[in-house]
C-alpha cells in the first residue's frame, strides 16, 4: 500500500509508529522552580553527538494545566536542566505508571513508588536503580511543526552507570536488557546483541 499522511492510511491504527521502531525510551526527571520532582517517560528519544554528547527528546502533546505542551518542557524552559534515565525490561510496570497524566506538581516517583537519587552537576532527581542516567543541560527547545510538537535537546554534563551494567569495561546492555518502544502498545526488549565491523576498520 502507499498513503500520504496528508490524506490519512485508512488504517484501523496509525502504522507510523510501528514503522519507526525499535525507538529507546528517554524517561526524563525534572525539578521545578519550588522543588517538586517529576518524570515521564518519551519514545521519541535518542542520542544525536557524541562531542559534545548531545540527547534529545520529543513531547508531542500538551495538558490543561500547562498549556502549550506537558510537565517536563515546562519545567525545563524554567530550570534549563533535566535527566534522562535509561529504562530496564525490569522497570517497565513502573516506568508506565510514570506515563499517567498527572496534575502538574504531583510527584511521579512517588506516586510509582521510585526511589531517588540526587544528580551531581544538576539540580534535579534520578532513578537510584536505573541502569544508567544522563545529566543535561538544556541546548535549545525547537518548536516543531505541529501545535504542541517540542523538542528538546540536551548536552550530558554528568554520567551515571550503574556497576553491575559494566563489563570488561565495555557498558553491557545484556544485563539490564533495554526496554524499546515499539508500534501501537507494543514494546519489546534487548536481549541478545551483535557485532559487525565496518569495512573501514
Amino acid at each position: 500500500m502507499f498513503y500520504t499522511p496528508a490524506e490519512g492510511h485508512g488504517l484501523p491504527h496509525n502504522p507510523f509508529n510501528a514503522i519507526v521502531t525499535p525507538r529507546p525510551i528517554g524517561w526524563i526527571s525534572t525539578r521545578d522552580e519550588a522543588g517538586r520532582d517529576n518524570l515521564a517517560p518519551y519514545s521519541f528519544f535518542n542520542a544525536i553527538a557524541y562531542t559534545p554528547p548531545l540527547v534529545m527528546f520529543s513531547s508531542t502533546n500538551a495538558k490543561p494545566d500547562r498549556g502549550d505542551t506537558k510537565d517536563s518542557v515546562a519545567v525545563i524552559r524554567k530550570t534549563s536542566v533535566f535527566c534522562v534515565n535509561i529504562v530496564e525490561h525490569g522497570m517497565r510496570d513502573a516506568m508506565n505508571a510514570t506515563s499517567k497524566s498527572f496534575p502538574a506538581g504531583v510527584d511521579e516517583f512517588a506516586e510509582a513508588g521510585i526511589d531517588k537519587a540526587a544528580c551531581e552537576t544538576i539540580n534535579c532527581a534520578r532513578v537510584a536503580k536505573a541502569p544508567a542516567n544522563l545529566e543535561c543541560r538544556l541546548v535549545q527547545i525547537i518548536h516543531l511543526p505541529g501545535q504542541s510538537n517540542r523538542m528538546v535537546i540536551g548536552e550530558v554534563v554528568g554520567v551515571h552507570i550503574r556497576d553491575d551494567c559494566l563489563r570488561d569495561g565495555r557498558f553491557d546492555v545484556t544485563a539490564f536488557n533495554p526496554l524499546s518502544r515499539l508500534g501501537y502498545r507494543d514494546y519489546a526488549k534487548v536481549s541478545e546483541v551483535f557485532e559487525l565491523i565496518r569495512p573501514d576498520d
